[in-house]
């Protein structure tokens, strides 16, 4: 088993910012005694592949340097090899770029992360699996389908260099396509299926997402358990309306 960490590095998460202040943070890290090696992505899913060749190949500590994609992508490179076999340990370095999972536990950003790898604290957290017609795959934090899921495709694909504004603007471009829509969800202790419209449907282990939105207020990421919110029915005047609600977990009163 090797002793290093391997920081996998997305060079364009933050618009190019995260390349420009990697060195300086590996220096601070590397001064306190942390052994590092570096590998960078050069394509979407590169992450995935370079964790599961990392895992194969005896590392058990990863840096995710990037933001919730480059993480997402690392757990889905450990998992399901990392089942019932040695705990990985990720940590997180949001350099450039913001990173909802880490506000679950601070909103100091790359200052706590740097902290924590420094003083080697780590607490454990829920790995949770979606198996689906294609295969399987694994996360950390939130799982959406709806208006949550169009908005994070949309800043993705169009604002991903903008930070937290992305989301803003990808919030108000859904709007104007607004559409609820039947999800058909049943769960434990359900007579029946819910077929009813609505706006969104999440399955939460971590609280944050889109940098600073509480979607799930109640979500523990070491409970075993999943939070799923369900929004609506409800109107483009009541979404909103009911937008600044997201930011403190009120919404979940509507």
């Amino acid at each position: 088993m090797r002793d290093a960490y391997l920081a996998i590095v997305n060079p364009a998460a933050g618009g190019g910012r995260t390349r420009k202040l990697l060195v300086p943070a590996l220096d601070r890290l590397r001064e306190a005694g942390l052994r590092v090696e570096i590998r960078e992505t050069l394509a979407l899913g590169h992450a995935t592949e370079i964790a599961r060749q990392a895992w194969a190949d005896g590392y058990r500590k990863f840096i995710s340097v990037g933001g919730d994609g480059t993480s997402y992508e690392i757990v889905n490179g450990l998992f399901p090899q990392a089942d019932g076999a040695d705990i990985p340990t990720l940590a997180f370095l949001p350099l450039g770029t913001g990173n909802s999972f880490l506000r679950d536990f601070s909103d100091q950003g790359v200052e706590y992360a740097m902290e924590s790898l420094v003083s080697q604290k780590s607490r454990k957290c829920d790995v949770l699996r979606l198996r689906h017609q294609d295969g399987v795959l694994h996360y950390i934090n939130i799982l959406s389908i709806g208006f949550s899921a169009d908005v994070a495709t949309l800043r993705a694909r169009r604002f991903s260099a903008w930070g937290e504004l992305g989301y803003q603007a990808s919030i108000f471009i859904c709007l104007a396509r607004f559409r609820r829509r039947p999800f058909p969800l049943i769960a434990d202790g359900w007579k029946g299926v819910d077929r009813r419209p609505c706006l969104f449907l999440t399955f939460s282990n971590s609280k944050y997402t889109g940098g600073t939105m509480m979607v799930a207020p109640g979500a523990e990421t070491d409970d075993g358990l999943i939070e799923y919110v369900r929004w609506g029915p409800i109107g483009r005047i009541g979404l909103i309306h009911n937008l600044p609600r997201l930011y403190d977990g009120t919404h979940t009163q509507h």
